[in-house]
């Protein structure tokens, strides 16, 4: 009888390790994406940088966002941070412009010049692979969440890995983001 429980616990054990291991080598850096000008972006050219990950939309009542994310970038870009936007059109169609318009919109009025990645769904059935990464605890290996509004932020550590979700509501700049970055 001690030997099956022996077993079972050798088996529970490794699959539990197998499980660890497999969310372990899942991170972001798998992704191939494609930015606003149609050209390949590679996620893995991002290594050993802390990354910022976030939705956006020009026409929301958070899009003022767009200033201190520049900001922000301009800020930390030299100390190994990178932000990477992903306009999307899934909160009251809040960014209904081509890529093209976008980036046009992005330029003018805000001067962004962090990664903009073409306009993607970060939710529902057409939701991204990237967002579904971020979104899926047995693919990031951190936590189940979903995209709740425009501007959400997702912090990837050096190594490509999930390591907190940011509310909308919260301004990039805010003191526990700022932290994480010097960290």
């Amino acid at each position: 009888m001690k030997n099956i429980f022996f077993l079972i616990a050798i088996l529970f054990s490794h699959s539990t390790l197998s499980q660890n291991f497999k969310q372990m080598k899942e991170t972001i850096h798998q992704f191939e994406l494609t930015n606003l000008a149609g050209e390949k972006f590679n996620m893995s050219s991002l290594k050993g940088k802390k990354i910022m990950i976030v939705n956006t939309a020009s026409k929301c009542g958070l899009t003022y966002q767009y200033e201190i994310l520049e900001k922000l970038y301009n800020d930390f870009k030299s100390e190994n941070f990178v932000i990477v936007g992903f306009p999307s059109n899934n909160f009251l169609w809040q960014e209904p412009g081509s890529n093209e318009e976008i980036a046009k919109f992005c330029l003018e009025n805000y001067g962004v010049s962090f990664p903009m990645m073409e306009k993607v769904s970060v939710r529902g059935s057409k939701m991204h692979p990237l967002y579904k990464f971020l979104t899926d605890k047995n693919k990031n290996g951190y936590k189940d969440s979903s995209v709740k509004w425009n501007f959400q932020k997702y912090l990837i550590d050096e190594n490509g890995y999930l390591v907190k979700i940011i509310s909308s509501r919260v301004k990039p700049d805010d003191p526990s983001v700022l932290d994480w970055i010097k960290s």
